[in-house]
């Protein structure tokens, strides 16, 4: 696994380049968007847990309003609709608002492929994922997981998930990861960013 590791660097820089020189005129059209739908910068930066548990910046395109939630994953917004933006649902749904982290990327923060980085204070999953020794590897942009349910999952799952993936790592297994993530994103599978308070009132009644 160490050889592909070296490897798997090279690969992450050279795509990133890539993909960010190509895709440059869509970021700019986004940006424009997201400046004229709501108040705001552009850019959302946000402390994630990377490898060996080193805290970086993530980098999203902005989806929210400037007064939401810091810390606190959108699937478990009470009523997640009252702070995301109109073009701010588009970009959730179609993982746009993801496009940002190539530049993590060529900084060396995170891969294309490997676990998703978690907020500091998701604890429960942190210590999870140190029993599959998830950490010794950086995050992704997408991963295993995410394929396999990613904000449906319960903690020991995805866990156990990225530890599968730290143990498979490979050209081929990633490569796998990442055409299953096109098709994950085109059919929208596993995305849940919260109930509205109506359907959360009816689940408790």
């Amino acid at each position: 696994m160490r050889t592909y590791f070296q490897v798997k660097r090279i690969i992450d820089f050279l795509l990133s380049c890539i993909a960010v020189v190509i895709l440059s005129p869509l970021f700019l059209i986004l940006a424009i968007l997201i400046k004229i739908d709501s108040r705001g910068p552009i850019l959302f930066k946000q402390e994630r847990v990377g490898k060996d548990k080193k805290v970086f910046y993530i980098l999203k395109f902005r989806t929210m309003v400037t007064d939401a939630p810091k810390n606190t994953p959108t699937h478990m917004l009470k009523d997640s609709t009252l702070f995301i933006t109109r073009i701010g649902k588009f970009l959730r749904k179609t993982s746009l608002d993801e496009l940002p982290q190539l530049i993590n990327i060529l900084r060396g923060d995170m891969s294309l492929i490997g676990p998703r980085p978690s907020l500091q204070n998701q604890y429960d999953l942190i210590d999870e994922r140190d029993k599959y020794n998830v950490h010794s590897i950086y995050p992704g942009l997408t991963g295993w997981a995410q394929i396999n349910g990613r904000d449906e999952l319960p903690i020991f799952v995805k866990a156990k998930l990225d530890g599968e993936y730290v143990q498979k790592m490979s050209l081929l297994f990633d490569c796998k990861v990442f055409f299953k993530t096109i098709f994950s994103i085109l059919r929208s599978e596993g995305v849940r960013e919260g109930e509205p308070v109506e359907q959360s009132e009816k689940r408790n009644l």
